[in-house]
């Protein structure tokens, strides 16, 4: 590919990637949302973060087959109760790591 080739997928892949989050913000700025919606849109974070999860934790291979022995899933029993605990996101991210590492030790 050539400089200009590159430089037009650059330029496209920036537009496909911030006008998505541009115009949102263009038309609701100077809005005043309405409270259910703003409680509403406060659930995606969690809802997102679940259906990625979820997968890992709880099934095995392809076809998905739900296994509730898995590594993964007994490490993020005791690190979630860590995280609600502390709140404390790198010794979130340490516990976990720590606690994979021990897992795969010895399981």
């Amino acid at each position: 590919m050539t400089f200009y080739e590159y430089f037009v997928l650059f330029a496209g892949m920036g537009l496909v990637t911030y006008i998505p989050r541009w115009l949102p913000l263009l038309f609701l700025a100077h809005r005043r949302l309405p409270q259910w919606l703003i409680d509403w849109l406060s659930l995606i974070p969690v809802a997102i973060l679940s259906s990625l999860l979820a997968p890992i934790l709880f099934t095995t291979a392809e076809p998905r087959i739900f296994s509730p022995g898995k590594p993964e899933l007994l490490v993020a029993i005791p690190t979630f109760l860590f995280a609600v605990k502390t709140k404390s996101l790198g010794g979130t991210v340490v516990v976990g790591m720590l606690l994979y590492w021990l897992a795969g030790l010895f399981l």
